[in-house]
């Protein structure tokens, strides 16, 4: 007896529009590599570089139909590529909300589907950790790229004995942070479009109307004039878990600072929303560590570090609404793949 892994034959692939040229390569080069033709749909605000790259592809020598890609809007190009018969297998990145209906429209027909879907990845500070250390990643990890990233750390908890110390250091950098057109290299550029703009001040007025106390707040440059869709940093602080800023991706600049009493509040309210994509850890106890990193209901922990998603030999994926199956890593490949046993009789 033997067991072979075999490709799907046509992979889909459904690429979102804040990385995608990263999430092209993770998820259409390990479907190549395991011998699958690939069908791409990027995001329709974030089509010219995938339409390259398959350009490039073609000159370089690819197989004619190895990478084919397929612009339009996701109701009818994403919905055509998921309902097909000729589309063996999904992979799709995005919100939780179109991941739901990309599955659905898959189990119509038994198509098997990777999902890598939103996140509100929670950063856990314990006393003993090096706050210096700490301090730069903790911002990086909810400003990059504007925030719009679905392992983004958009919620900090803090040991109650060193809360106002840690946000009076955060709040000192937030109110540094600065936005505005990307030639004058600042901490960040635009949001992608109105309708996130418009989502993300949503999340912020909701919050500053609940009584929910703002610590600090970036600037817009005024560079910036009025036609981008800039938006500034915010800190919130004391933020109820139960609140909507708690729970929810806001997939901007926008941080969410609560406080804990023991390793066992820590742990609930790290766990205590749908979703489940990164965490990360900052302790210097090694047994800590370990149990955080056992209980913390997530596709990665981070342990004194924080990757948002890390290198492309880290498996990635999610747990609860952050989706299932994983992308990046040795893993991808089995994903991309189906395995078939073979039972020979002798003789």
């Amino acid at each position: 007896m033997l067991t072979v892994r075999e490709p799907h034959g046509v992979t889909g692939h459904i690429i979102p529009w804040n990385y995608p040229m990263q999430i092209f390569g993770r998820s259409v080069g390990a479907s190549l590599a395991a011998g699958n033709a690939c069908v791409v749909k990027p995001a329709e605000d974030a089509s010219l570089s995938l339409l390259r790259l398959a350009q490039i592809a073609a000159e370089v020598g690819f197989p004619a139909g190895a990478i084919n890609v397929v612009t339009g809007y996701g109701y009818e190009a994403g919905a055509a590529l998921c309902a097909h018969p000729g589309i063996d297998h999904i992979s799709f990145t995005g919100s939780t909300v179109t991941g739901t209906a990309v599955s659905k429209a898959a189990a119509e027909r038994h198509c098997p589907v990777t999902l890598e879907l939103g996140g509100k990845s929670p950063q856990i500070v314990f006393a003993d950790a090096d706050l210096d250390e700490a301090l730069p990643v903790l911002v990086n990890a909810i400003v990059q790229n504007c925030g719009q990233t679905c392992s983004a750390g958009s919620r900090l908890l803090v040991d109650r004995s060193i809360y106002e110390a840690l946000l009076a250091r955060l709040s000192q950098r937030f109110s540094e942070l600065r936005a505005g057109p990307s030639t004058l290299d600042l901490d960040m550029g635009p949001l992608i479009n109105q309708k996130q703009q418009r989502l993300v001040r949503e999340f912020i007025r909701e919050a500053e109307q609940a009584g929910i106390t703002v610590a600090a707040r970036g600037t817009v440059v005024a560079e910036a004039g009025s036609g981008g869709y800039f938006q500034e940093a915010v800190l919130f602080r004391d933020v109820p878990e139960g609140s909507r800023l708690a729970q929810q991706e806001v997939f901007g600049p926008v941080l969410a600072v609560m406080p804990f009493d023991d390793e066992a509040e820590a742990i609930r309210l790290a766990n205590g929303t749908e979703f489940g994509l990164v965490a990360g850890v900052w302790t210097r106890d090694g047994a800590r560590q370990m149990r955080l990193a056992r209980k913390l209901r997530c596709g990665q922990v981070f342990i004194n570090n924080y990757g948002a998603g890390g290198g492309v030999e880290l498996p990635f994926g999610g747990v609860k609404a952050s989706g299932y199956g994983r992308e990046k890593g040795f893993e991808a490949l089995l994903g991309f793949t189906t395995l078939k046993t073979i039972a020979i009789k002798h003789g």
